[in-house]
Order: structure tokens, then C-alpha cells, then sequence
């Protein structure tokens, strides 16, 4: 951020003075026009309620309204009232909640959260990472025990219902933390744009690898985006950025999806988008979707317990049974024989209603189409692992083996096998999607499509090299300008 104002409704009130940092009251800030033309401008909202139509709600939301970054934004303010989120945060960071507050005897605790700091030293790593998920100048964490600690509820508070004791330390607090985003590095004088591309390097299974997220970053830059990779404890930070690139595991049930459903409620041009990751991550929604336009898939049953009987009769064994939010080859079983076919159906019916269930079709390889924007842009074959029926063949020391990945030129690529996964990818929106397609003679049929595809270096991109790189940045460059106004449709 190149300014940063901070807004309180009594500025006379408020005891802080940092050079560079002007104090502006609420009702100026909201109607005076010098504030709603300022640009790249950081909004700390100190304002006393953010409740909804109250004058703090209102500085937050025109903050965003105008481009500018506020501190909360609307969203936090939003999330801050969703009960299933905290459940969520409090498995996020059970680990470090139980460490933090082991030596309280009490049943209850409340933490107080000053511009991600506590009075307590020993919170302070605590407090920081309530910060980053739900960055705002005051906040309050109250906690329960029974067997563990678990968290109760997050609100914001207002300068008011501060201890007088508090605010020495709330002062020092905000002069550290505003003086750390004055001085953070700047942008290169040629970068319009920040990108943050979501990405855990300690996962086993992600989309890409560290040199493709690389290559990434170095393609938006060439495109005057710069980028910059994030973790699951950057929620927080997501404001800070025009754009959300998602380079990790996506599931509904998962912090991706957090990220996705935030960064689009931000307004952030995002890559996967929330609606993506909803329909690509349930395979019962793309079997009912593909069948309902007529897109050839291998024979497939939903199978529930009213109808787990008949399915040995309807596809024969041996058969594929996959959990509705497979990924990965995860949660994908081959059925040797009728037996195995109920056990296994039993053992997945208890997790979910429903399971899918399609004809075992043995293949050397699949085909990978890679699409984005509604147009294909690489095609590769998938082969399956040494003496295994997946691409991905999972051993018992946790390791996985991989079968061998080609890059095609799609000009090479059968006609047939891009036009329908073109179709298939266009059902479910103008995102970046893998469709994985199996060729049987004149036979072509849609295994799956997916949301977050893999790009990895050396393999995806093959063929191309940086020019795939440059094209998957090339359309969240021209969605900003859209965005902008400054692109053409």
C-alpha cells in the first residue's frame, strides 16, 4: 500500500500520532470527495461499532467500494458472524490453541487481540494467527474448555470497551504494526497488479511444484502482475491483493475453499473460483451433469443403499467405486469381484448417501486436456504407474509412484478427445480446468473434470515451456483490466 489513513468518528480522542499515518474522522472520510478519488490506500477502520448501516460498517464498505484496502473489510466483518467458521479456526490451529492456553485452570478464557498482539508475550503467536485469518485493529477470541480447549466465539471491539490499562500497549502496538506495512518492500515500478498464489510447498499432493510456481511468478511479473505465494494462515492478507491464484488441494470441506468464497467476496479476480471447486470437487454433480447434456462418460450408477445391489447386475465387476470428493486418485477403489463390491460399498455408504459407481475401463493412458477461459491450451497423456490400474499408485510407506506423463501438441491430439473435453470443461464455467478422457477405439468418454489441474515443470508444460506459464497469467491479466475498465470484452 503507497498511503495508509486510519478512521476513527472522534479524532481528538484517539492518542497516536505517526508520521505519514493521518487520522481522519468517519463522517469526513465518508463524505468528503478528497477521500473516496485516493487509490492504493490502506483504510484502518477504528471506528466504534460494525454493526450493519452503522458508520464503521459503512467506512469499511465504500473503503472497498473505491479500490481501496479496509482494516476489517465488509467480509471479515461477515465472517465474524458465521458460527460454522469458528469451528473450522478452531481445527485450523487446535495445536497451537491447547499449547497456548495450557496453563489456564479455569473452564473459560477471553484473549484480547491488538493489532495481532497481546499484552501477553506468550499469546502473542496466538493472537498473531487470529490476526491473519480476520485482520482488524481489535479483537476479542473467547474460548471454552471441556476436554480441550475449543473456541467459543471472535468478535471485533471498539476502543471503548478497552481496559484504560490496555491502551499504552494498543499504541505501541499499532505504531509497530502500521510502521511494518509503510515499510514493507515496494512493487516494481512496473507491476499493476498483486497476485497471491495459494500454495502449501509441504504438500505431498498439490498442483504444482516448486518450479512451476516459480515460473508462475516470473510470467505474471513479465505481465507487470506481481506475485507472491501464500499458506492457509494468510486469510487475513487476502485484501491486500487484486487477484487469487489456487495452487493447492481443493474440497469444499477445506481451507481452499474458505479462500476461494473470501477472495470472490473481496472482489478478487480468483482461479479456482468457489462455484468452480463446488462443482468439480463432487463427483455425483458431474456424473448428473454430463449425463444430462449428453456427454459420453463410461457407465455410471449413483449408487445409494436403496439401489447398492444392483449395481454388480448393471456394470459387472470388476468396477470403479469413488467417493464423491475424490481427488488426486484418492478415495478412488478398483472392485475385483462381488463380494469386495459390498464391503466396499457398505464402508462408503456409511461416510456419504451417495457414491459413484462406472465400468472398469483399462486403458494404457488417459488424456488430459488442459482448459482455460473456454479454450483448450495443452493436452497431455497420462500413463498409468508400473503394474497398476491409476496414474498415481499410492504404496503402504506413504509414498506414491507415478506413471509417465507426454505432452501433446493439440494440433496431434485425436479432434474428438479436445472437442469434448472442451464441452465438458464449458458446462462448468470460464475457470482453469483438467478434463481427464479416456479413448476406446471410436470411443471417447469424459472420466472427470477438474478444478485446480495440475501444471507441474518438466511435465504439463513440456511442450510449451514458458509460453503456458505466460498464457494461464495472460487471462488473469486481462479479467483485472475488465475488472479495471481498462481491458476490452
Amino acid at each position: 500500500m503507497n498511503n495508509t489513513i486510519l478512521v476513527v468518528e472522534n479524532p481528538p480522542n484517539w492518542p497516536l500520532n505517526i508520521p505519514d499515518v493521518e487520522i481522519v474522522a468517519a463522517r469526513s472520510y465518508l463524505t468528503d470527495p478528497r477521500y473516496s478519488s485516493l487509490r492504493r490506500t490502506r483504510v484502518v477502520n477504528l471506528c466504534r461499532s460494525y454493526r450493519y448501516q452503522s458508520l464503521g460498517y459503512y467506512v469499511s464498505l465504500l473503503a472497498q467500494a473505491r479500490g481501496q484496502k479496509p482494516i476489517p473489510s465488509v467480509t471479515t466483518i461477515q465472517d465474524l458472524k458465521t458460527q460454522t467458521l469458528f469451528r473450522a479456526i478452531s481445527d485450523d490451529l487446535d495445536e497451537l490453541i491447547q499449547r497456548s492456553l495450557s496453563p489456564i485452570k479455569s473452564g473459560e478464557f477471553t484473549l484480547s487481540i491488538y493489532f495481532g498482539r497481546n499484552v501477553a508475550r506468550r499469546h502473542d503467536r496466538l493472537s498473531s494467527s487470529f490476526f491473519r485469518l480476520f485482520e482488524a485493529p481489535l479483537l476479542q477470541a473467547r474460548f471454552r474448555r471441556a476436554d480441550r480447549w475449543e473456541v467459543r466465539d471472535i468478535s471485533l471491539r471498539a476502543l471503548s470497551e478497552v481496559p484504560e490499562e490496555h491502551r499504552p500497549f494498543i499504541v505501541q502496538a499499532a505504531r509497530e504494526y502500521l510502521a511494518g506495512r509503510r515499510t514493507r518492500a515496494p512493487k516494481k515500478a512496473a507491476s499493476r497488479y498483486d497476485l497471491a498464489i495459494l500454495w502449501d510447498p509441504r504438500q505431498e499432493s498439490h498442483a504444482s511444484n516448486d518450479r512451476a510456481v516459480r515460473k508462475f511468478i516470473a510470467s505474471a511479473e513479465t505481465l507487470g502482475i506481481s506475485a507472491e505465494t501464500i499458506e492457509r494462515a494468510d486469510y487475513g492478507r487476502l485484501a491486500e491483493f487484486d487477484a487469487l491464484f489456487i495452487r493447492d488441494t481443493t474440497g469444499v470441506n477445506h481451507y481452499t475453499y474458505r479462500f476461494a468464497r473470501r477472495a470472490s467476496a473481496e472482489g478478487l479476480v480468483v482461479i479456482d473460483d468457489p462455484e468452480s471447486i463446488l462443482k468439480c470437487t463432487n463427483k455425483v454433480y458431474l456424473a448428473e451433469l454430463l449425463e444430462r447434456h449428453q456427454i459420453a462418460t463410461p457407465r455410471t450408477v449413483v449408487v445409494s443403499r436403496g439401489n447398492a445391489s444392483a449395481v454388480a447386475e448393471r456394470l459387472g465387476v470388476p468396477c470403479i467405486l469413488k467417493q464423491p470428493d475424490s481427488s488426486f486418485s484418492q478415495g478412488v477403489l478398483k472392485v475385483e469381484n462381488s463380494k469386495e463390491l459390498e464391503s466396499q460399498l457398505a464402508r462408503l455408504l456409511d461416510r456419504s448417501e451417495l457414491v459413484i459407481a462406472q465400468e472398469f475401463l483399462p486403458t494404457p493412458f488417459d488424456w488430459r486436456v488442459g482448459i482455460i477461459d473456454r479454450r483448450p491450451i495443452y493436452a497431455c497423456r497420462y500413463h498409468m504407474a508400473r503394474r497398476h490400474w491409476q496414474i498415481i499408485k499410492r504404496t503402504g510407506e506413504g509414498r506414491s509412484e507415478y506413471g509417465r506423463v507426454d505432452a501433446v501438441s493439440l494440433d496431434d491430439a485425436p479432434s474428438q478427445v479436445v472437442r469434448t473435453a472442451q464441452k465438458a470443461a464449458n458446462l462448468i464455467g470460464d475457470g482453469f480446468y483438467g478434463v481427464d478422457l479416456k479413448q476406446i477405439g471410436r470411443r471417447c468418454v469424459v472420466i472427470e473434470v477438474n478444478d485446480n489441474p495440475s501444471v507441474d515443470a518438466g511435465y504439463e508444460d513440456a511442450l510449451l515451456k514458458e509460453e503456458l506459464y505466460l498464457t494461464i497469467m495472460s487471462v488473469f491479466l486481462k479479467r483485472l483490466d475488465l475488472r479495471k475498465g481498462t481491458g476490452r470484452r
